[in-house]
Parts: structure tokens; C-alpha cells; sequence
């Protein structure tokens, strides 16, 4: 396991995601294409499921951090769940989840927040905080990554309600790399399986999935 930081990336910025995100609403628009789920239905699908059976009430506070075009939130509110939040720094994607999930879901709420920058006190406290693929952009960043994986790590840890529950899918960190990033402010409940793959006779995953409790100090 490596300490060293990503290759920088253009997925790093949000010029990047800015562009996509427009091109995305057009999309819709014109073709009612709701774009890309980020790691596919699969991925996003386990992480519901695992939500929807792990013993919270359908009432708990939920954030999605990056939520783009709303996929999460909108399947969880199909499982009845009714407080929910996303966020983006991206205007473009919040406009894209409200013209997608807004006419079935009109509970859901969005908002553009910038987990580096702005201050949780506007957004509360939650008991479940997601994150798929937010966390590996902020990795990707061309300007001081390690830096910015910190603030974001303090960020959800400050936004999570005494018992929370951090769960986090990430394609660029192993499940070991992911548990020794955040192991100074949450500590692992479980990890969840991952679709795996034989190459040169190691077995790995394409994707990691962990779901971390707060350290309560």
C-alpha cells in the first residue's frame, strides 16, 4: 500500500465537470437521457441496498456529496426514505438532479456546496453520508491533494450525527488505502463486496466500497 498521491487530472477540476455537467443537461433536454451513473447501476445499486437493510430509520438525515444527476437520492427515496440532501459544487449538476429527479421526487433537496470551501454549519447534521466518486476528483486535484484529502476527510467527519454512518465508493483507492486515509477520524464498520477480477494471479476489485462509523472524541 502506497502513501503516494494520484497522477493529476483534468476529473480533478471542476472546469471538467462544469463542461460535462452542461452537456449533460442538453442531453436530457433534448433526448430525456438522465446521463452516466458513476461506476454503473451495479455499483451505485449495492451501496442502496446495503443502505436500505443496514437498520436506519427511512427518516434519517442523508447527504450524497457530489450527487450529480441525483441516481442515489432518487432510488433512495423509491425505498422511502424522505430526508435527503444533495450537494455539488457544480451548479451545472444541480440543475441537471432537479430537472431529472424533481417531477417524481420533489422532496429531494439540492444545493450547491463546495465540501472544500463552504461551511457545514449551512447544512446540518446527517446520519448518513455518501459518497460515490467525490473523494476520488478531490484526489485527482492538480493543486495540493493531499491537502484538500484532508479538509474533506475533517468536512464529513464534522457533518456526521454522533452515530453516522460514512459510506464511501472509490475506484482509485483500495479498501486498505481508503480505511488508513480516514482512520484518525472514523472507524471502519464493514466493508461491503465488490465484483472481482483475476489478472497476472492476484485477484482484485474495480471498485472499493467502505461504510465508516464516527470516533466520537
Amino acid at each position: 500500500m502506497s502513501d503516494a498521491e494520484l497522477d493529476p487530472s483534468e476529473l480533478g477540476t471542476q472546469d471538467y465537470w462544469q463542461r460535462a455537467y452542461i452537456k449533460e443537461i442538453r442531453n436530457f433536454e433534448e433526448h430525456g437521457d438522465t446521463g452516466d451513473v458513476w461506476f454503473g447501476e451495479d455499483s451505485a445499486d449495492r451501496v442502496i441496498n446495503w443502505i436500505c437493510n443496514c437498520g436506519v430509520e427511512r427518516d434519517t438525515p442523508v447527504i450524497d456529496l457530489g450527487c450529480g444527476n441525483g441516481y442515489t437520492l432518487s432510488e433512495l427515496a423509491r425505498e422511502g426514505f424522505t430526508n435527503l440532501l444533495g450537494v455539488d459544487y457544480c451548479p451545472e449538476a444541480i440543475t441537471l438532479a432537479e430537472k431529472v429527479t424533481q417531477t417524481e421526487f420533489p422532496h429531494i433537496q439540492y444545493k450547491v456546496f463546495d465540501i472544500l470551501e463552504d461551511s457545514i454549519t449551512q447544512l446540518g447534521k446527517f446520519g448518513i453520508v455518501h459518497d460515490k466518486g467525490t473523494y476520488d476528483a478531490i484526489a485527482l486535484n492538480p493543486d495540493d491533494p493531499k491537502t484538500c484529502r484532508q479538509k474533506y476527510i475533517q468536512q464529513v467527519h464534522n457533518m456526521l450525527d454522533t452515530d453516522g454512518l460514512f459510506i464511501i465508493t472509490s475506484c482509485n483507492w483500495t479498501e486498505e488505502e481508503l480505511i488508513k486515509h480516514f482512520s484518525e477520524k472514523l472507524r471502519l464498520k464493514r466493508a461491503l463486496p465488490t465484483p472481482q477480477f483475476r489478472f497476472g494471479g492476484k485477484v482484485g476489485s474495480v471498485v472499493s466500497s467502505v461504510v465508516f462509523e464516527k470516533i466520537s472524541y
